[in-house]
């Protein structure tokens, strides 16, 4: 009866690694299609998806959403890249 309790608490912790490891990559996702996506707020969007994992999940999906939200650059950006 004890071999299946000791296997019982190792399944469990496995699974309690899998499941801090699949949080992890959802809270750093968004930062990754952001910069894949070339966006001006990257480290931002960044930013929000580590806060959406400490937050658990609360802002998760305003980071995805602002991940792959069209890219508006800063007027700043725009000025250097202007001809004249």
């Amino acid at each position: 009866m004890e071999g299946l309790t000791i296997f019982a608490l190792i399944i469990l912790i496995i699974l309690l690694l899998a499941l801090v490891g699949i949080w992890i990559f959802l809270a750093i996702w968004p930062g990754k299609i952001a910069r894949s996506r070339n966006h001006s707020r990257a480290d931002a969007v960044a930013m929000c998806g580590y806060w959406g994992g400490i937050t658990l999940g609360i802002l998760m999906p305003l980071a995805f959403i602002w991940a792959y939200t069209e890219n508006n650059p800063d007027p700043e950006d725009e000025a250097e890249e202007a001809p004249q």
